[in-house]
This record gives C-alpha cells, structure tokens and sequence, in this order.
C-alpha cells in the first residue's frame, strides 16, 4: 500500500487543528506532521496521544539549532516542510497543506498516488473555495467554487458568476488558484516552498497533476473569518502589497490595492458587500456556478470525525 501524509504549520485553536487532523486521517492518512507555531502545550499533548500524529513544538529552543526563527511565516512554513521530508521517512508522499485546506478525494488517496508514473517526484492539486452558507446551502453541506484552468474561460465565468467584483479576481477566488503539491517524502536535496518543489536548480521537476483530489480551501468562509484575519493578510499575508494581480490584463490591480480601494469608499460596510457577493453560496450564486460545472457540494461532518478520531479531547 502507498502510505501518505501532510505536513503543516499551524498557529490554530484546538478545534480546527482536531478538525483538520480528524478528516485527513479519515481519507487514510499515514501520517500528519504538525508544526506548532506558538506555545500551544495542551494542543501538543492532545495530537503526541494519537499514534499516527507527529507533532513539534517549534520553540526558542527548536529555532536556536536552526539559524534562529525566520520572521515570516511562510519561511518557517518551508523550513518545517524541509524538516518533514529530511526525517527518516515513514510515508511515500506528503503533502504541503495549511490548517484550512482539506484533502477532497474523489477514490482513495493511496490509490491515486499508486497509479502515478515512478518518474512523478511531485503531483499537484488544484483548490476549491470555501462559501459561507447562504441560502443555496442546507444545513451541514459546505459548498466550493471551483475554476476553470483555461484563462479566457475563467475570467468570462468570473464575470457572470460575480458580476461587480468578478473582473478583478482570478475565477472569483480570493485566495490562490495555484494549488498544492504532494512530493515523495525523503527526496534529498530537496526544496520544499508553498506552492512549488525545487531539486537541483529545476521546479517541480517531473510534475503531474491529481484531478481525482481537490484542495477545499477555507479561507473566507465566514464573515467573522475573512474580517479576523484580514488586516494580517494585509499586512504579512496572501493580500499584502509585494503580491502580483491575480488577473493577468492590463490595469488589473493586486488583492491589496483591491481592498483598500473598497474600504476607502465604503469602510467595512463596503467589505461586507464585497464578502456577500464572492463568498456567500446564496442560491443565485450557487445557480450561476452549478451552470459552469463550477459548484462542489460536501457534507463533511467535522464534529462526527473529531469525536471518533479523538474520544475524550475537549476542544474547547
């Protein structure tokens, strides 16, 4: 049997790291490695009990035999991906996943990854994003908006999908669209970053990709979500100011200038709107996607999976 795992770095309450562990190993993974990005000693104790998890405490301590603590969070997302594949290795792929990204398997994982050519060092997979319920939901179902990978076909279907702000975003998402990568755990040499793999000067060499498994993204799917974590994306994360447009046409402005622009004319009223009509699944939105073969539809059952995954831990 292939054995596979994830790898994260993760600064999270104890619900949603007990969420994310307990739905990837229900899809039959080997092995979760989490890297604790904050003193979380309740959090290290409830994942070390659970004998397929791999959890590290990267403290004062952790940092100090590695050239000290990088100060963005992305190189420490890296360095603790590199240190994931460097150990001895008990998996034959891993992937490079976020607390808020959940593996969607269409069959098995292990058997998509065993039917990959042997010459595949890394595979990717593409993301789904998160709605807020609306009134196209039902209670329990989480639905995603997908995109299309050829470019024309994305932004016309952002247009009609999104009409005020669908111009300005690539397929409507607010989050990437590059997706994730497994790579085969133990390659020497190897570079691991957060979308891509380098070994010996050359990226993602030998890719393929898995269109059997999606990458549903929870990255706004809620309004108290998007507004907790937006002034940090703007500042240090996937909204900050460095970033690139995500639409490629002359006068297209990047997730950073976009919402300072908005909020400039209409404060948080303003991003609201913006919230309700990207990423809320109200049923016209849902029709509109479901038209353009668009729309995923789950019933994840995170609670379920939690309680039988991890019996007798709190989550607070």
């Amino acid at each position: 049997m292939t054995r596979w795992g994830t790898v994260t770095t993760v600064k999270a309450p104890l619900r949603a790291i007990l969420d994310f562990a307990a739905w990837h190993l229900e899809q039959g993974a080997h092995r979760l490695y989490l890297y604790l990005d904050e003193e979380a000693p309740r959090t290290f104790a409830a994942l070390k009990a659970h004998p397929k998890i791999r959890v590290v405490q990267t403290d004062d301590a952790w940092w100090s035999k590695r050239n000290g603590r990088p100060e963005k969070h992305q190189a420490r997302q890296a360095a603790n991906a590199r240190h994931a594949n460097n150990r001895k290795p008990e998996v034959d792929w891993l992937a490079h996943i976020d607390v808020d990204e959940f593996l969607l398997p269409a069959t098995p994982v292990d058997e998509q990854l065993s039917a990959l050519p042997v010459d595949a060092l890394c595979a990717r997979i593409r993301p789904v994003e998160a709605l807020a319920p609306g009134s196209g939901t039902i209670p329990g179902e989480t639905a995603f908006k997908a995109f299309h990978l050829d470019q024309a076909a994305r932004q016309r279907a952002a247009r009609d999908c999104f009409p005020t702000w669908g111009p300005q975003l690539s397929g409507g998402f607010l989050s990437h669209v590059a997706g994730k990568l497994f790579f085969r755990a133990g390659t020497k040499g190897l570079q691991v970053r957060i979308h891509n793999v380098i070994l010996n000067g050359e990226q993602n060499p030998g890719q393929v990709t898995l269109p059997g498994i999606e990458l549903g993204h929870f990255h706004a799917d809620s309004w108290e979500h998007f507004l907790a974590s937006y002034r940090f994306r703007l500042s240090r994360g996937s909204y900050r100011a460095e970033l690139k447009p995500q639409v490629r046409k002359a006068g297209a402005v990047n997730l950073h200038d976009l919402f300072q622009s908005i909020e400039d004319a209409g404060g948080e009223t303003a991003l609201r709107a913006f919230f309700d009509e990207v990423c809320v699944a109200d049923r016209r939105l849902c029709d509109r996607l479901q038209a353009e073969g668009l729309l995923r539809r789950r019933a994840m059952d995170l609670d379920q999976l939690r309680v039988r995954h991890f019996p007798g831990v709190n989550p607070g």
